[in-house]
């Protein structure tokens, strides 16, 4: 499977999966709020929460005794990786969400303010990638 179908193929089961648990349980699926929740929420709200974050985790499991696992690559450093999570942790509490909640769930429903955060979200990135790409010094 190429590069191109495999994203196709991905892309295709998220979607798959965020229409899913709206149609079974009537809640998006941002991945942020279903962990926070997971952690966080009321005791019977907990239990679909878990359940769709394992099996996440499954479904990785068995996709990689079937395709091949993908490269690894660290970047960075350790700490830097480690301050880069917290801050896409942070901006998560903060946009009220994350990518798949916004991107995938929210610009389905043609959410404003899912609009307003794809858009920060694809700013940021494309100012990063230039950044690193073009003006860091880092390696």
């Amino acid at each position: 499977m190429n590069d191109w179908a495999a994203s196709a193929a991905g892309g295709a089961l998220i979607g798959l999966g965020a229409a899913i648990l709206m149609w079974s349980v009537g809640r998006i699926a941002g991945i942020s709020g279903i962990a926070s929740g997971a952690l966080e929420g009321a005791r019977g709200d907990r239990a679909w929460r878990i359940a769709f974050l394992a099996g996440m985790m499954i479904a990785g499991a068995v996709a990689l005794q079937f395709l091949p696992a993908p490269p690894r690559a660290q970047t960075g450093s350790t700490p830097l990786l480690i301050v880069a999570g917290l801050l896409v942790g942070f901006g998560t509490r903060v946009g009220n969400g994350c990518t798949s909640g916004h991107g995938v769930c929210g610009l389905a429903r043609l959410s404003k303010r899912s609009l307003v955060a794809v858009v920060t979200f694809m700013a940021a990135a494309f100012a990063s990638a230039f950044v690193m790409n073009h003006v860091s010094v880092w390696p």
